[in-house]
């Protein structure tokens, strides 16, 4: 039995969607982790930082961010599309 590639061009997209949404939600719900990764931010985002919020590091489109235990809630407020949980073990580095 061989596995068409249909198939896995299809399935793939979706597993990853899910993970990503997976993600999402854990965030939202009160993920614990060490810091929070903004995809796309939006203009001004970095501006309206509240105090006790800080950069750890950027990239061209997200950038990874370390605060309190309001952090989600605010980035969210702040116009974030997509927060994901960063800082875990396993997690791709990004360049300072």
């Amino acid at each position: 039995m061989t596995t068409r590639p249909i198939r896995w061009l299809i399935a793939l997209p979706l597993v990853a969607s899910g993970w990503i949404g997976t993600l999402a939600l854990v965030m939202r719900l009160g993920g614990d982790a060490p810091a929070a990764l903004v995809l796309m931010p939006p203009e001004g985002l970095i501006g309206a930082l509240p105090d006790g919020v800080s950069i750890v590091s950027s990239g061209p489109i997200s950038v990874t961010l370390r605060g309190g235990n309001d952090l989600v809630a605010t980035l969210y407020a702040l116009g974030a599309p997509l927060v994901l949980p960063a800082g875990l073990t396993g997690c791709l580095p990004q360049s300072g």
